[in-house]
């Protein structure tokens, strides 16, 4: 997997000003973590935008500061975006150290197919979207791929206490917590989902030429 990088610089305007380095594609970001002093940085718009998108919040970045030769050891730890304008306005960055635990949510991935989707009557439900989980930064997983072929019928469930991560990978969710299940559809719902399907089958027949009105000239 290829190391992702990232150069910042110091920064020295704070506070409500920072909204001028927005508008020159510079965005304020913060960088703290256990044992080190808070730092005020900045860095440019896009290249950070791809670095985010390409890391997320559980690969480990690695963080170029001015004429440091050491580069420092980083996760996301809060993004803050102007939805209505579409702009970043702030990141947040925790450094942390190679032989420290730290603390992360992964996305659960659903793949595969569950058997009992078969049955119109059924529909799968996924009550847990992240895990928070507890490791070495080096043994962060990018997601958590959970097969559903397993599930064959109503009611069938997958906890916490299911799923199975590499060693070393501490999940802190409730063990109890259902993550993924399969429920049942309400009666009216499966009935109309039928009519509206017989509908798209067997659309009403159009007239044929011999029962159609006759031109007028």
């Amino acid at each position: 997997m290829d190391k992702i990088e990232l150069e910042v610089t110091k920064r020295e305007v704070l506070g409500k000003k920072v909204r001028f380095l927005r508008r020159q594609g510079i965005t304020p970001v913060h960088l703290f973590g256990h044992g080190i002093e808070s730092m005020a940085l900045q860095c440019d718009t896009v290249k950070l935008k791809h670095v985010l998108t390409e890391a997320g919040e559980t690969r480990v970045i690695s963080l170029k500061l001015d004429d440091e030769k050491r580069s420092r050891s980083i996760l996301v730890r809060e993004v803050q975006v102007d939805s209505l304008k579409n702009m970043l306005l702030h990141v947040d960055f925790y450094q942390v150290k190679k032989t420290e635990q730290v603390k992360v949510e992964i996305p659960v991935i659903l793949v595969g197919k569950a058997p009992a989707l078969e049955l119109r009557t059924n529909m799968l439900m996924q009550e847990l979207h992240a895990l928070t989980v507890e490791c070495l930064p080096a043994k962060i997983p990018a997601s958590v791929e959970l097969d559903i072929s397993s599930l064959t019928e109503a009611e069938q469930t997958v906890r916490v206490k299911d799923i199975e991560l590499e060693t070393g990978v501490t999940v802190l969710n409730d063990p109890e917590l259902v993550v993924v299940k399969i429920g049942s559809r309400p009666a009216e719902v499966v009935a109309e989902q039928e009519v509206a399907e017989e509908a798209v089958v067997a659309p009403e027949a159009a007239p044929s030429p011999e029962k159609q009105a006759p031109k007028k000239e």
